[in-house]
């Protein structure tokens, strides 16, 4: 397996690389402060990072750091003045390269296709408005940006080429919505067959048995879409609520004693019937009775709720999973017998 070092990744797949330095827990808390989309976005980066030594690690964390220390100070007294902060604190020469890249993070946009093989950029672009494609070159290094160029239809790269030579400031909003649009519409065809071998699935679904049921749904469902073989090993690994159906009666039985029957009774209210009488045929008809009384006792309950219950109930099972108490069949293992 190749190990990355931290100077060759950029944008997403750096932020990726940070969550999975940063550890399940702390990763879990940073997700938290982003959008659904952004957080799909994130995973796929996550899912496509091969694995990383303890000094890349260190190496991610600190620039990161040092990063956050050089946005601080710009907030505090402009560029000039951490300019001086930085030079004290790191050096003239690493003090310059954190403003620069900085200074250089507007021109971020694309990402995506900057490690991309600029003829399969190309004939991804081919059918988009002309528009397009100019504000995708002119938002490229100035090199991938010419060979892309050289690789169009003359008629098109003409085109092309005078709406560069003619194009006026551009929102940040629109290309960022022109970026999302692009980057859904590509993903199946750019190179990504090594996402699900790369070692950051791992990571992966270890950040994915971390976050609320609703977000992992979200994270998911956007998977599906942008690469279902990845969301199908995914599903594979991750154990659901839902997938309570595949325990053994005896395995059910055990988690059901440890489980709080509050918390059952609210997890419940949002599941197929399947799940249910599964969980009902493992108890006795009072404990059932009990179970079925408090589900409509409750009323209408929010989602949020739902899925925060079924979430602590998945950590029981996990945890007797871990205690080797039960056993929880999982994609592609063989049954036992």
């Amino acid at each position: 397996m190749e190990r990355r070092s931290s100077s060759g990744l950029r944008g997403e797949d750096k932020a990726a690389a940070l969550l999975i330095a940063l550890g399940v827990d702390l990763s879990a808390e940073v997700l938290k402060h982003f959008n659904e989309d952004e957080i799909a976005r994130l995973m796929l980066a996550v899912a496509r990072t091969g694995k990383m030594g303890p000094e890349v690690k260190t190496q991610i964390i600190t620039d990161a750091y040092h990063l956050s220390q050089a946005h601080n100070a710009i907030l505090i007294g402009g560029l000039d003045y951490a300019r001086k902060v930085l030079a004290r604190a790191l050096g003239e020469a690493q003090s310059e390269e954190l403003i620069e890249r900085i200074s250089l993070q507007k021109n971020s946009s694309f990402e995506f296709l900057r490690k991309a093989d600029p003829q399969q950029v190309a004939t991804s672009l081919r059918d988009e408005h002309p528009q397009t494609i100019a504000v995708v070159l002119s938002n490229l290094d100035s090199k991938q940006a010419a060979q892309i160029l050289a690789t169009l239809d003359p008629g098109l790269r003409a085109e092309v080429a005078a709406r560069i030579a003619s194009m006026e400031r551009i929102s940040p909003q629109v290309i960022a919505q022109l970026e999302y649009g692009l980057e859904r519409k590509l993903a199946g065809i750019l190179d990504q067959e090594d996402l699900a071998a790369s070692g950051g699935i791992n990571a992966l679904v270890r950040m994915l048995n971390q976050v609320d049921r609703g977000t992992e749904k979200s994270i998911l469902d956007h998977l599906s879409e942008a690469d279902p073989q990845l969301a199908e090993e995914l599903r594979a690994r991750l154990f659901t609520f839902d997938d309570i159906i595949k325990l053994d009666d005896r395995s059910l039985q055990r988690v059901l004693r440890d489980v709080n029957k509050q918390d059952l009774a609210l997890a419940l209210k949002g599941t197929t019937d399947e799940v249910r009488n599964a969980i009902f045929r493992n108890m006795s008809a009072r404990a059932a009775e009990m179970i079925k009384e408090e589900m409509e006792v409750a009323g209408p309950v929010r989602m949020k709720a739902v899925y925060e219950a079924q979430r602590r109930i998945v950590d029981v099972i996990r945890a007797l999973e871990a205690a080797e108490e039960i056993v929880v069949m999982r994609g592609g293992q063989d049954e036992f017998v």
